[in-house]
């Protein structure tokens, strides 16, 4: 019996618009059922030196922290739909080099790829084209993140239905699944998610704390919201509780901002600063003067050589001083007479600067001293007279004086930096969260969760919709917040008939679950055809072509608009009088 080369591994890629993960889908268990590969769906290249030389492009976490580069950063994402190839590109380039593909001039491994709900059939296009014409790979498959989530928790038999709910970091989806199948007639998005939340958060924070305005960036913000944010069971109750002073006081988080604990002006005395400023003063004299001692000296050496040319013609030495004239490129002897009164006027102005100079250096130095009462004793006329004029004035100063000799110490208390540096999360904790269930808090003009949510089950008759609820599913990474499940419990309840059952359940991992569903499918579907797009059917049916299977969108074909058939065309050529005479026929 003939014996079958192993298949090459499938390399399944969750293709998310905030971050990717790659890995194998492999039934042995020496190879780790986790993805490998993780990190931010962003490239940034370095412009280099002039004419692209030395140019640089870093990809994922080899950018390290994105705030440096946040003006360079590009994704290949607009919301949720990869539309810059190029870009994404260099992110497939990043996924099969870290994972070692070794395979030359191709990517010999099954493809299994996500793409957004209801992608468009050019996305799709420019994907497959990119994968089958760059990368030459046998197959690929196509599906949605949240359903491969939802696959890989499945809590009964397969096919199952139920209503999910996913939220990630551009948008959110209600998507009805009917018998294993995705119904995409009936499926809402809502353009908010992650990103939009904390924006937000960051606008909140910015207004609130206008001298922190730096340091509340966008990737701390990321980190605040998935950390401290939480959803409010009643968005409004809990918000009168945080009018409560004990009730802040005991839930108010604070953040701590990185900070120096160097103050200007607040570690160098007045004294120092007084020194530090004379000093400077000192060097740009010397330095000025410098200057001034090399101008003479060059000015003073070609005055001496004026000079010399001059007592040339005195001495009637003609030959000699012609042949000079035209070496300092002059005509005449009044132009060399007329260059000699300028060059002595100024190497006489320049001594001049030199001595006013060297005058006022003394006087700084001397003014610079610290005041001693021995260098002026009290006891000469002058001296008396000074000390009774300013008696005269001693009244106008009595008032001013006492605030003059106060230590600052007794009039402000100590300073804390490290306290001013704090960041105090309380409304903000639940304000940015909150506006998937209501868009009107940053102004969109679109239903939130809940109503969308409602929209979606009145579609369906009440069979249906008590077969859906039955299993609504939240998945994605902003569906982390706590209090989430007990909201969307709470709606619920809100909008289902009296008594009626429904369940609630949030994927184990939200953010890997997609990944993991996506491993589970092609472990199970390797050796079989159904879901795969091969290269014949990319060269025979388009690059738009999609094979579906339980995770996958439904494939809509492109249909060309009927044309008008060319004879209607005829009696409008006959009347007009011109055309071919056997058509008009």
């Amino acid at each position: 019996a003939a014996v079958r080369s192993p298949q090459p591994a499938p390399l399944v890629i969750d293709n998310g618009s905030f971050q990717t993960r790659a890995g194998w889908a492999c039934p042995d268990p020496a190879v780790p059922a986790e993805p490998l590969l993780r990190f931010r769906s962003l490239a940034a290249r370095s412009r280099g030196a002039r004419g692209g030389a030395g140019a640089e492009t870093q990809v994922g976490n080899d950018l390290g922290s994105p705030e440096p580069l946040r003006w360079l950063l590009r994704s290949p994402f607009d919301r949720n739909v990869p539309v810059q190839l190029e870009l994404q590109e260099l992110l497939l380039d990043h996924v099969f080099q870290r994972l070692g593909v070794s395979s030359q001039g191709c990517v010999d491994h099954p493809i299994v790829l996500t793409e957004a709900v209801c992608n468009p059939l050019y996305s799709r296009q420019m994907m497959s084209e990119l994968l089958f014409e760059c990368y030459q790979v046998p197959k690929v498959s196509y599906g949605v993140d949240s359903l491969y989530s939802f696959y890989h928790n499945r809590r009964q038999n397969w096919p199952c239905s139920g209503l999910v709910i996913s939220s990630g970091y551009q948008c959110t989806h209600i998507l009805p699944v009917l018998e294993g199948r995705l119904d995409a007639k009936n499926c809402k998005r809502i353009n908010l998610g992650g990103c939009q939340a904390a924006v937000y958060l960051q606008r909140l924070l910015q207004l609130k704390y206008p001298g922190h305005f730096a340091a509340i960036t966008l990737s701390r913000m990321e980190e605040i919201l998935h950390e401290h944010s939480y959803i409010a069971q009643d968005y409004t109750e809990e918000l009168q509780k945080w009018r409560c002073p004990e009730y802040y006081e005991n839930n108010v988080h604070k953040m701590q901002l990185p900070f120096s604990n160097k103050l200007l002006g607040s570690t160098v005395a007045s004294e120092e600063k007084q020194e530090k400023r004379q000093q400077q003063l000192r060097r740009l004299q010397e330095l000025n003067a410098r200057r001034r001692e090399e101008k003479l000296q060059l000015d003073q050496e070609r005055l001496d050589r004026l000079l010399y040319v001059q007592e040339l013609l005195e001495d009637g030495q003609m030959d000699q001083f012609h042949k000079a004239l035209v070496e300092l490129n002059m005509d005449s002897a009044e132009e060399l007479q007329s260059y000699i009164n300028k060059l002595s006027v100024s190497v006489e102005q320049t001594k001049q600067k030199i001595l006013q100079s060297e005058v006022n250096i003394e006087v700084d130095v001397v003014d610079s001293k610290p005041e001693t009462p021995d260098l002026d004793p009290l006891g000469s006329e002058q001296s008396l007279e000074d000390v009774e004029s300013i008696n005269e004035f001693e009244p106008l100063f009595a008032e001013e004086q006492p605030e003059v000799e106060k230590p600052v110490a007794a009039v402000q208390p100590v300073f804390n930096l490290a306290e001013y540096h704090q960041l105090f999360l309380g409304t903000e904790r639940i304000r940015a969260p909150e506006i998937i269930f209501q868009p009107s808090l940053i102004g969109e003009d679109q239903a939130g969760i809940a109503e969308t949510m409602q929209y979606v089950l009145e579609r369906y008759s009440k069979e249906q919709q008590a077969i859906l609820v039955q299993n609504v599913f939240l998945t994605g990474g902003n569906t982390m917040y706590p209090g989430l499940k007990a909201r969307i419990q709470k709606e619920l309840l809100e909008m289902r008939p009296f008594q009626s059952s429904f369940q609630v359940g949030l994927a184990s991992s939200p953010v890997l679950d997609a990944w993991y569903g996506a491993r589970d499918w092609a472990v199970e579907h390797t050796s079989r055809e159904e879901g795969w797009i091969s290269r014949k059917d990319y060269e025979e049916k388009g690059g738009e072509y999609l094979k579906e299977h339980c995770a996958s969108n439904v494939y809509v074909p492109i249909r060309l608009p009927k044309q008008a058939p060319r004879a209607a065309e005829a009696p409008g050529r006959a009347s007009s009088g011109t055309g071919n005479p056997v058509e008009q026929a």
